[in-house]
C-alpha cells in the first residue's frame, strides 16, 4: 500500500475520534470484543473492517481483540488504497487485501473469524471427499432445510432472502502460510459463486461480509450457528442435505 496520501498525524487521528458509538472506529472495537467472548478471535487472530464513504477502517494486526481501542485502527482511502492513518508501532492487518476484495463487491463490512465450528466444518468436508476417493480441491459446505438459512440474502442484485427450502452453499478455499496469499483464491471463489456472502478457509476460519455492519454481523452469527449445528448433526448421523 502506498503512503503518498497519508495525512498529518493530528488530522489522521481525527478520523478515528468520535463520541458516536456507531462510528466505524468505535464499532470495530465493540464487535471485536463481542467476537472475543464468542471465541471467534482468540489471541490476536481474526479481524473486522468497515467501509464508510471513501474510507476503509481496519482492525490492526497483533492486538488482542478484547483490548482494542479506536486509536489502534488503520484508515485507508478506498479509491487509492493509500493509508490515511497508520498507528505508530502497529502493523496493518494481513487480512486487508481480502477485506478489499469484499468491498469491491459492494460490501460495507467484512468479518474474519477463527471460529472452531467453521474450522471443523471444513475438516468434515475434507474427510468426506477423501472417504469417497475424491480430490479435496475446491469444495463447498452445503446445507438445507434449516431455519437459520433465512438469515442470508439470495445474492447480489437479487431481491429478498433465502428460504427454508433453499440450499446454502459456502465455498471452501485452501489455506496458505500467509494470510494475504489467500486473496487470489478468495476472489476466484467470489467469481465462481457470485451469490455467496462468505468463504470458508480450510483449517483456518471464515470470511463473512454484508451490505452494512448489521447485516455482516447477522450473517456471521447465523453462519456460526449453522456450522455448530452441522457438526452436531454429523455426530448423530444426520445428513446436511437430502
Amino acid at each position: 500500500m502506498t503512503d503518498s496520501r497519508e495525512l498529518a498525524h493530528g488530522d489522521a487521528d481525527d478520523l478515528v475520534k468520535s463520541a458516536d458509538p456507531e462510528h466505524p472506529a468505535n464499532l470495530i472495537c465493540t464487535l471485536c470484543r463481542n467476537f472475543y467472548t464468542l471465541g471467534w478471535v482468540t489471541g490476536t487472530g481474526g479481524g473486522t473492517s468497515i467501509r464508510r464513504g471513501p474510507h476503509i477502517f481496519i482492525a490492526p494486526s497483533g492486538v488482542q481483540k478484547e483490548l482494542m481501542q479506536p486509536d489502534n485502527i488503520f484508515v485507508l482511502e478506498y479509491s487509492t488504497r493509500s493509508y490515511l492513518r497508520k498507528p505508530p508501532s502497529l502493523k496493518p492487518s494481513q487480512c486487508t487485501p481480502l477485506f478489499l476484495a469484499a468491498f469491491g463487491r459492494g460490501a460495507g463490512c467484512c468479518i474474519h473469524t477463527h471460529s472452531q465450528w467453521a474450522v471443523l466444518v471444513t475438516l468434515l468436508v475434507e474427510r468426506d471427499a477423501k472417504e469417497r476417493g475424491e480430490e479435496v480441491g475446491e469444495r463447498c459446505f452445503e446445507i438445507e432445510m434449516i431455519e437459520q438459512i433465512k438469515g442470508f440474502p439470495k445474492g447480489r442484485s437479487k431481491p429478498g432472502m433465502m428460504g427454508y427450502f433453499d440450499r446454502l452453499r459456502i465455498p471452501i478455499i485452501e489455506n496458505t502460510a500467509h494470510e494475504e496469499d489467500l486473496t487470489e483464491s478468495l476472489e476466484e471463489a467470489m467469481e465462481k459463486y457470485p451469490d455467496t456472502y462468505a468463504v470458508l478457509v480450510r483449517r483456518h476460519g471464515v470470511y463473512v461480509w454484508g451490505d452494512n455492519v448489521q447485516k455482516a454481523k447477522t450473517q456471521a452469527e447465523s453462519l456460526d450457528y449453522i456450522f455448530q449445528l452441522a457438526v452436531e448433526m454429523r455426530k448423530l448421523g444426520l445428513p446436511w442435505t437430502l
